[in-house]
């Protein structure tokens, strides 16, 4: 698995004009990541129980709140919850390049965001692959419109992350290793029409460098 070099450049804020040098540079980095690793993921799926507003993850207390969840769940009897990460050899493998290269650093950190998406989409096409007569939601995250990054410690006590995935959750909310992601994909017996991708519905629209630029990160 690869990472999508056209994304890992809309992560360094290029846009359609890019420099072939930066291409370049980006290609050759992603294929070096991922010679060195891949990305790991768990996930499990859930039945949904509405009571009111609130949708809860079957048979767990897990409780996704506010309307990016409502919205996105609204026809969808299950959930899938996962979580993907490059791991601690990834962090390690940054650290040593922003010593070395700091420009090459900044490009690797953009492909590592690139590749555990790579990570998010094969888990995403695994558990299409099996439930095939049901659709998909877009995936989302805690902390992506109004779903709490509060989430985080239940999600990843859910799915055992520390001991499955080696990932741990700080005390503000934030993953450890710093590759890691979890998402909700939602399970319906129709086609799912629902988009909340952009930057009206992220969590990080006030701080976003790329939008600060102008740009989008397109997802």
């Amino acid at each position: 698995m690869r990472p999508d070099v056209e994304e890992a450049l809309r992560y360094l804020g290029a846009g359609s004009g890019v420099q072939e040098d930066l291409r370049q540079k980006t290609e050759a980095v992603a294929g070096e990541l991922a010679a060195a690793l891949q990305p790991r993921y768990t996930y499990q799926v859930f039945d949904l129980q509405r009571r009111g507003e609130e949708i809860r993850l079957s048979p767990t207390a897990i409780v996704l709140t506010g309307r990016t969840a409502g919205r996105m769940l609204a026809q969808c009897s299950r959930a899938a919850v996962l979580a993907c990460t490059l791991g601690a050899e990834f962090d390690a493998m940054l650290r040593k390049e922003q010593v070395r290269d700091i420009s090459r650093a900044v490009i690797l950190d953009a492909c590592g965001s690139a590749l555990v998406e790579r990570g998010c989409d094969e888990a995403e096409g695994e558990i299409a692959a099996r439930f095939p007569g049901l659709y998909l939601t877009d995936r989302f995250s805690p902390g992506y419109g109004d779903l709490p990054l509060a989430l985080q410690p239940s999600i990843c006590a859910l799915l055992d992350t520390p001991r499955r995935l080696g990932i741990h959750v700080t005390g503000s909310f934030l993953m450890n290793p710093g590759k890691s992601v979890t998402a909700v994909i939602g399970l319906s017996d129709r086609p799912q029409m629902a988009r909340i991708r952009g930057c009206a519905w992220c969590s990080m629209r006030e701080i976003c460098t790329l939008r600060k630029g102008g740009k989008s990160c397109a997802l």
